[in-house]
């Protein structure tokens, strides 16, 4: 399937949350509780939308996917870790249907984030992956990215990724 990201507008949040919580609910049903069994809300949508940089992926008028590029540092990450740049984005609330999952959404996502990131322009990709088996870290790590760094957040185990561009 085509990946191309959208712009995600007002009329997407409820889609998104509905998401969102889709893929909590996964991770839970998977790997037992955790950070990341929390639902998506219509206020952290919202908040997320405040400013530029929400994605999201169609297939039809069905939203599959979604995720944030920004150029504010989420409240876990911290720079001291990474390469130093100029203009890195942090991608963040990267979700992709579980019922789509393993059919190269999420490496297309990965692949039009990075074409979003050159035409900021930026140079680097930061995210954050839980160091639990319900992170990502594996799936960041075939699309590209490297680890910079383990860390523990507010008691949260953390591995820190960067791709440089």
């Amino acid at each position: 399937m085509s990946v191309t990201l959208e712009k995600a507008h007002a009329p997407d949040v409820a889609g998104i949350v509905a998401l969102r919580t889709a893929v909590a609910e996964r991770l839970t049903r998977d790997f037992g509780r955790g950070h990341w069994s929390s639902p998506g809300t219509e206020s952290s949508v919202i908040r997320d939308m405040a400013t530029p940089g929400l994605y999201v992926v169609r297939d039809q008028a069905l939203l599959i996917a979604t995720l944030r590029l920004a150029t504010r540092k989420p409240w876990a990450v911290d720079p001291q870790y990474f390469s130093a740049n100029e203009t890195p984005l942090y991608l963040t609330s990267m979700a992709v249907d579980p019922d789509r999952q393993r059919q190269g959404i999420g490496r297309g996502c990965m692949t039009e984030a990075i074409k979003v990131a050159r035409q900021k322009p930026a140079d680097a990709i930061r995210l954050d992956a839980y160091d639990a088996a319900a992170g990502a870290g594996a799936f960041y790590e075939k699309c590209g990215f490297r680890e910079v760094a383990r860390v523990v957040y507010r008691g949260t185990p953390l591995i820190y990724y960067e791709l440089l561009l």
